[in-house]
């Protein structure tokens, strides 16, 4: 009121802020304690259930839905059912969140459409890897990047307080509380078996385990190449500056957009590091675990039939089981779970009766195994948790109610479950210490993981990967703890990478470690000088080949006869290098002999067959010379028409006597003819290549035969059968397939039906225009160094056919 500038400040929430508008109100199918159940119903029922009643009332209006009872906005089938209960009075926005928080769902508004999905599906795309990489940096999309770090809710110890005397505790080695021990205390009245305990326990030492850390990143929205909501929404795993400063996998949590009084835009992000989405799931797991109310819809597993057993109290209706893995104390996975049904406050004649509680029977998935008791609980607590099962078997669970008479009542339906196994993977190893000595690799690991945490009590082993750059890495040892290996016959001064995965006895395998590199080394040569080196000392095979230096084993050094070729074994000089000799075939003709000279061949007649040159290189083969015994060949042989031997090709392909010869002339041209040409000796060659560079080519051209001078260097271009499809334009423009430097001349023709028409050699740029064939006129209006464009009078089928000839 005392303000001049008569400033208003207004806040402007999205529609969905009407869902507290609108209430759960009491209705006739409220149970007797006064509460409305959903019994085995998807998210969908009870959203749509509430806002259409919500909407039948007056409330929302505009508010529209796009998903229903069996399926999600994005069209995918609920994954989750659930068995819970509201009290009259909540709003629709709170029902919305605790199914979020749950894990059960994502939601979102587009305009005044309310969108709900299943939980890490269609808001959860993953922009940090692919082809729709979104990577935010600094200095272009990040202009601030405070990290904002707690120890607040750290704790090394928890102590769980289960129902009864149930009581566990379990520490975390790996909380860094430098200030001592740090307790957490947690209160389950409804949990009663130790794997439950231990579940929840686990879950809340992950939570507290580490610093926690907020990561928020201011905007370039203007500048920056990804802008938000356009590019990225909450939600989405993008590239973004971790605590570290490095590009790191971090989900959008939050977008807030500015505008300062100078009109800038601005803006922030809050993002989550795995570590944090990880205590969100722990979080919704442990909430389904306690609150009983979610399983998932459906692991594949069926019940095996029972018949129906009618009592006094009606049957409880919407069991669900759901089932979750936790390690026990010798680090085994174990399988627990949670049933869930509704309360029973009628019997089986529809009148209304007292129930005193109710009790749970399991038994191993297998038609005719018998069923035995789990639990019991007192009415109204509709939930109950078990441990220990082997984690992949099946087991069935139905429930029935018992009166306060002690009457008891109908079965509920029997439900099927498998338990699950452990799916989380130890945590990224350390990277290894590499050290190389006495031509062999050491590779040590520290035992912990690569944020120093301890391996979990799953661990198994630890994989050793080697990557020589030659075909793929492959693992060369494992290790159960910190330890070293030794990685031998590598060769010297050949880079070697090495990195680590852990896996745990489920089988699941951590993320690799960073790799390290190291190469082996050659020993000094000064090791053993003035020592003397006895045979007696040396042990057996430890002096190989492989071993010795080139030229360290002289002649002079061997005795006389020492080495025979019962001391070689089959493979003994295999890669190595033998010097001054002579290799020879047979003391007698016919032989091979390979010596300083050269290799050379005699015949059995002592004649010289073959001589290669060591000197010069120069080879003489008497004889044919042929690629091949059979198939597609070519056979050098005397030639009748110069110094130079023809080559023949025997067995190509085509029609018979389809088999060209290249010859060549004493003036250095080469020329290739048909066997046809050569039998017939015609002297007129397909193509001949002149020694000054020119081309000259012999071909069937249109319906003439013509020969057409290349007088350059193979720069020509021949393209046939050029095909245009039926009612295509009238004009075309055609490539050549290459730019020609200096064109020269151009033909063309065209084939329609069975009429050819040719057109004659043009210049270049000029214009040429066949005779009418069949009421078809056609021309070249224009041709250049890389295409021409050709037109014709209607749209027909034509074969084209274009020549070029360049010009010197």
């Amino acid at each position: 009121m005392v303000d001049p500038t008569g400033a208003r400040a207004f806040e402007l929430p999205a529609y969905s802020w009407l869902l507290r508008k609108a209430r759960l109100f009491p209705s006739a199918h409220d149970t007797a304690e006064g509460k409305r159940p959903f019994l085995s119903a998807t998210a969908g029922t009870i959203l749509a259930t509430l806002l259409a009643e919500a909407r039948g009332r007056g409330a929302l209006p505009g508010l529209s839905i796009d998903f229903g009872p069996s399926a999600d906005s994005a069209g995918q089938s609920w994954a989750k059912v659930l068995t819970i209960a509201y009290e009259p009075g909540i709003d629709v926005l709170a029902v919305l969140d605790n199914l979020a928080e749950q894990g059960v769902v994502d939601w979102t508004t587009r305009g005044r459409t309310l969108r709900v999905f299943n939980a890490d599906t269609a808001l959860a795309r993953d922009l940090a890897t692919g082809d729709s990489l979104v990577d935010l940096r600094l200095g272009r999309d990040v202009v601030d990047a405070p990290d904002t770090a707690t120890l607040e809710d750290l704790a090394s110890a928890v102590y769980v307080k289960g129902d009864g005397a149930a009581r566990l505790e379990l520490t975390n080695p790996n909380a860094p509380t430098p200030w001592g021990r740090w307790e957490a205390f947690i209160t389950h009245g409804g949990v009663r078996d130790e794997g439950t305990m231990r579940l929840l326990a686990e879950a809340e030492l992950d939570r507290t385990g580490r610093e926690r850390v907020q990561v928020t990143r201011g905007l370039a929205v203007t500048a920056g190449k990804w802008a938000p909501l356009r590019d990225y929404r909450p939600g989405d795993h993008v590239l973004a500056p971790g605590d570290g400063g490095t590009l790191v996998p971090l989900r959008v949590r939050q977008i807030t957009l500015t505008r300062d009084q100078a009109g800038a835009l601005g803006g922030n992000l809050v993002l989550n590091d795995r570590f944090v989405e990880r205590e969100i799931r722990l979080a919704r797991r442990t909430a389904g675990i306690v609150g009983g109310s979610t399983a998932d819809g459906g692991s594949g597993a069926r019940p095996a039939p029972e018949g129906p057993d009618p009592r006094v109290p009606a049957a409880p209706a919407g069991l669900i089981v759901a089932s979750a893995a936790y390690l026990d104390s010798d680090g085994a996975a174990r399988g627990q779970i949670t049933a869930t049904w509704g309360t029973v406050d009628t019997a089986t004649d529809g009148t209304t009766i007292e129930v005193a509680g109710y009790e749970v029977y399991q038994r191993p998935n297998t038609v005719g195994l018998p069923w035995s008791k789990l639990t019991e609980t007192t009415h109204p607590d509709n939930s109950a948790t078990a441990s220990p099962y082997d984690v992949g078997t099946v087991w069935a669970f139905k429930v029935r109610a018992i009166s306060r008479a002690g009457v008891l009542g109908a079965w509920s339906d029997s439900y099927a479950v498998t338990i699950a196994g452990d799916a989380d993977a130890p945590p990224t190893p350390s990277a290894p210490i590499l050290s190389t000595r006495l031509g062999v690799i050491h590779v040590e690991w520290d035992g912990l993981g690569s944020a120093g945490e301890t391996m979990p009590p799953d661990f198994s082993h630890l994989d050793v990967w080697m990557n020589t750059g030659i075909g793929e890495p492959a693992p060369v040892n494992q290790m159960e703890g910190a330890g070293s290996v030794v990685v031998t016959d590598q060769p010297y001064n050949a880079l070697r990478a090495f990195w680590f995965t852990a896996r745990d006895r489920s089988g699941n395998t951590s993320p690799a470690s960073a790799p390290r590199f190291i190469a082996t080394q050659p020993l000094v040569g000064g090791d053993v000088i003035g020592t003397v080196i006895r045979g007696d000392n040396i042990v057996a095979n430890s002096v190989t080949a492989d071993r010795l230096a080139v030229g360290s084993v002289t002649a002079s050094a061997i005795a006389a006869n020492a080495v025979t070729a019962d001391k070689l074994t089959a493979t003994a000089i295999d890669g190595k290098t033998i010097t001054g000799a002579t290799v020879r075939t047979s003391a007698n003709n016919p032989r091979v002999q390979l010596d300083s000279a050269g290799l050379r061949a005699w015949n059995s007649s002592g004649t010289r067959t073959v001589d290669v040159s060591a000197t010069t290189g120069a080879a003489d083969i008497a004889g044919t010379l042929r690629t091949g015994i059979s198939g597609v060949r070519a056979v050098l042989t005397s030639n009748a028409f110069g110094e130079f031997p023809g080559i023949h090709f025997q067995g190509m392909a085509g029609a018979p006597g389809f088999e060209p010869t290249v010859h060549g002339r004493e003036d250095g041209t080469l020329w290739l003819l048909s066997a046809e040409q050569a039998a017939n000796s015609s002297g007129r060659a397909d193509l001949i290549l002149r020694k000054g560079g020119g081309w000259y080519l012999g071909r069937q051209f249109g319906d003439a035969s013509t020969a057409v001078s290349l007088n350059a260097s193979g720069d020509g271009r021949l393209n046939i059968d050029g095909i245009l499809p039926f009612g295509m334009s009238s004009n075309r423009l055609l490539g050549f397939g290459v730019t020609h430097i200096n064109p020269g001349a151009f033909s063309v023709r065209i084939d329609y039906g069975s009429t050819i028409s040719v057109g004659t050699p043009i210049p270049h740029c000029s214009l040429v225009t066949g005779a009418p064939q069949d009421g078809v006129t056609w021309g070249v209006s224009r041709w250049d160094r890389s295409g021409f464009q050709f037109n014709w009078s209607r749209g027909a089928e034509i074969d084209i056919h274009w020549l070029i000839v360049r010009a010197v």
